[in-house]
């Protein structure tokens, strides 16, 4: 098979990393894979920019301002779709202390961040990065509740958010834990999606 498309085949959504530092030089050759993403700009030139966060003290901001918009999500589930509200306690019961079903403890959290108006592109490049992370071994995970962090202030001002900037992603990186214990491993198992085939119709 073509090695690219074996690559986009392969690509998975993981949420349980090894507490293993990913080198410099692969974080930005993923970075590199998002910058040549296909956009449309009035100055001609890529309207994103990447912040990486690796820093522990930050992180746990991170989480701490995104964990109660994600448990209140959750909750409001539990008539909704009880089915997942099920599955996503599951993983949050077993998940290791401190529990974080947002950033999963990844070594590394990338935002991609750009005026409001550029969905279309931002998309693109966060695929090309996850896709780039899954040739180079890596795992990764878009996490879109890891964007709702604008009311902590300091977190604004580490991101050097600006009012007309909308966060995509963030895209997650590391190591994919290749040991979990079965009940994490189960947990996992359970939120996986059900994937078909592709619905089609020529004309």
């Amino acid at each position: 098979m073509n090695q690219v498309i074996e690559t986009i085949k392969k690509r998975r959504s993981i949420r349980l990393y090894e507490h293993k530092r990913i080198p410099r030089n692969v974080v930005n050759k993923i970075i590199e894979a998002g910058n040549a993403a296909p956009f449309t700009s009035e100055k001609r030139c890529q309207p994103w920019r990447f912040v990486v966060v690796e820093d522990p003290e930050l992180k746990q901001k991170l989480v701490q301002t995104t964990l109660p918009t994600w448990k209140g999500a959750i909750e409001s589930m539990k008539k909704l779709h009880p089915e997942i509200y099920e599955m996503g306690m599951k993983l949050y019961e077993v998940l290791d202390e401190p529990k974080d079903p947002v950033y999963y403890n990844a070594p590394i959290i990338i935002f991609v961040i750009a005026p409001a108006r550029n969905n279309v592109g931002c998309s693109a490049a966060c695929e090309n990065m996850m896709i780039a992370a899954t040739s180079l071994g890596l795992g990764s995970c878009y996490t879109g509740f890891g964007a709702m962090v604008k009311s902590n202030t300091d977190v604004v001002k580490a991101l050097e958010l600006k009012n007309d900037e909308r966060i995509y992603g963030p895209i997650l990186l590391g190591y994919p834990k290749v040991d979990p214990s079965a009940e994490v491993a189960g947990a996992l198992a359970g939120i996986g999606p059900n994937k078909k085939e592709p619905i089609i119709k020529w004309i």
